[in-house]
C-alpha cells in the first residue's frame, strides 16, 4: 500500500499542475516577465525586481520531475560560467510539501537561487504547462525565450541564448 501511495502522489501532483495551468494563457515573448516575490530556504523573500540589470534564467521545477534531475547540473554549470557576466538563475519549486524539494536538493544540489511556491501562483502567472519550464529574461525584465522540458540536445542552443542575452544587456 505504501508503494502505491508513493507512486500515486507524484502522478496526482503532475495532473494538478497540468490542470491548473491549462486554463492559463501563455505569456508572449517580449512581454514583461510577471513580477513575483517568493521565499528561499531561509525564508528570505526574493523578488524578480531585485534582479534588474541581470539576465535571469527562471526555471519552474518539482521533485517528481525526471528531466529536472538533468537540468540542475546544467544550470549549476551555466551559473559557474556566466554569473560574473550578469547571469542569475532562479529555480522555483512547486512541490506542495517542502520536504519533497529538500530530498531532491540533498541528492542534486543547486548552486543557484531556489525559491518556493507551493500555491502555484507564479507558474500560473507565467502560463507554465509542464515541468521543467524555463524562461530567459533580459536585463530589462522582458521575456526573451521560453522552453518546456529539458533535453541534452538543446543545451548548446540554450547556452547560446544566454550568451546573446548577456552580450546585449
Amino acid at each position: 500500500m505504501q508503494k502505491t501511495v508513493k507512486t500515486l502522489v507524484p502522478a496526482l501532483m503532475r495532473s494538478l499542475v497540468i490542470a491548473l495551468t491549462l486554463a492559463t494563457p501563455m505569456i508572449a515573448l517580449a512581454d514583461a516577465a510577471p513580477a513575483f516575490s517568493l521565499p528561499d530556504s531561509q525564508g528570505t523573500v526574493i523578488s524578480l525586481s531585485q534582479q534588474q540589470g541581470k539576465v535571469v534564467y527562471l526555471d519552474f521545477w518539482a521533485s517528481w520531475c525526471g528531466p529536472c534531475r538533468q537540468s540542475f547540473p546544467w544550470m549549476n554549470e551555466m551559473l559557474g560560467k556566466y554569473q560574473a557576466q550578469g547571469l542569475e538563475i532562479i529555480a522555483v519549486n512547486l512541490d506542495s510539501k517542502r520536504e519533497d524539494a529538500d530530498k531532491f536538493l540533498a541528492r542534486i544540489p543547486a548552486q543557484f537561487t531556489v525559491l518556493y511556491d507551493s500555491t502555484g501562483t507564479t507558474p500560473t502567472a507565467y502560463g507554465v504547462k509542464g515541468m521543467p519550464t524555463s524562461y530567459l529574461i533580459d536585463a530589462k525584465g522582458q521575456i526573451l525565450s521560453q522552453h518546456a522540458g529539458f533535453n541534452s540536445a538543446h543545451k548548446d542552443d540554450m547556452e547560446a541564448a544566454i550568451q546573446q542575452a548577456l552580450e546585449t544587456r
